[in-house]
């Protein structure tokens, strides 16, 4: 972006939050003020001005177009990588396991017997106490109320790529951005035509023209509107666009939606080793300080404070500090 473009922003972003109709209502202001200010659809020849307005806007879009293609090969190119890195590792575990060889001992042995003689009673008994006896196991089977901590109950697992997978719509993220993913089940191939996007500071609004959009909310945190890019792959829809607080997970892509458990979240180890040192540090620091805060604990600049303070108050045992208010 030129400096002759970026100059503008602050102003284009400022007529933006004016215009609740979106982009549609700020193009038609646009054309308006040169209607009524300018010759600029009179003044050359005819068709003319149509000819630069859609050369303009067609290059724009053939740049918006070619940023999403880098970002989305980024995107698969990591992935690829990941997955890479777990075939790897589950290559390393299965060598691992037929590598060793373990003597049982008593106790083992004898509890081995009694899973496997209460596994064959469980299979001579007959089909309706068999069919309530798996019932009561996979209920407990998949209560998994071990794992979960106080305040974290009602709360849905991550996805693979830390976000969640809903009925209508899936999201992954990474502490910079998100990608959103929204499949229409239409007989028809979509074109960018047929759909509305409208995407602000602090809500988005997706959905097929004509009908209730599958997404019309506040989003769970603010986000930049010049960093936000859609597109269509076949029948979906694909956003993106960058955090402005890179330092928190979010819970849910709008208010509306049911919270994941961001303690569940935990990114690839590769994705951490890619970084620099620093920048690495800085990214575990920032996920140590977001799981303390979640668990009600001082940050690790809280607890150096709080260090630093009983150091000096231990220093000093002849001062009273039980009237002193520290913040």
């Amino acid at each position: 972006m030129s400096q002759a473009e970026a100059k503008f922003d602050s102003v284009l972003f400022a007529m933006a939050e004016q215009h609740p109709g979106g982009v549609p209502e700020m193009l038609a202001t646009f054309a308006g003020f040169l209607n009524r200010k300018t010759d600029f659809f009179v003044g050359g020849e005819e068709g003319g001005w149509e000819k630069l307005v859609l050369k303009i806007f067609r290059d724009e879009a053939n740049k918006a177009q070619e940023v999403a293609r880098k970002k989305r090969q980024e995107r698969e190119a990591e992935e690829k990588r990941r997955q890479e890195v777990l075939r790897k590792k589950r290559e390393e575990e299965e060598q691992s396991k037929s590598a060793s060889i373990t003597e049982l001992t008593d106790e083992e042995a004898e509890q081995l017997q009694k899973e496997l003689d209460a596994k064959k009673q469980q299979e001579s008994e007959p089909p309706a106490k068999k069919a309530a006896s798996e019932e009561v196991n996979e209920g407990k089977e998949g209560s998994d109320t071990e794992d979960v901590e106080p305040g974290d109950e009602g709360k849905l697992k991550p996805n693979h790529g830390n976000g969640c997978d809903l009925e209508s719509y899936n999201w992954t993220q990474t502490l910079q951005e998100i990608e959103l993913r929204i499949p229409f089940d239409v007989k028809f191939t979509m074109k960018a035509k047929d759909v509305v996007v409208n995407i602000q500071r602090k809500s988005l609004k997706v959905g097929l023209k004509g009908h209730t959009p599958v997404i019309d909310g506040e989003l769970c945190g603010e986000i930049k509107i010049e960093d936000s890019l859609w597109h269509l792959e076949k029948n979906v829809v694909v956003v993106t666009f960058e955090k402005i607080n890179q330092m928190n997970w979010w819970d849910r892509l709008v208010t509306t939606d049911q919270p994941i458990n961001t303690r569940k979240i935990n990114p690839e180890s590769s994705k951490l080793s890619d970084l620099d040192g620093s920048t690495r540090s800085m990214v575990e620091k920032m996920m140590y300080d977001q799981r303390q805060k979640e668990m009600g604990l001082p940050t690790s600049d809280e607890q150096k404070k709080q260090d630093v303070l009983k150091k000096f108050m231990e220093q000093h045992p002849e001062m009273d500090f039980s009237k002193c208010k520290f913040t």
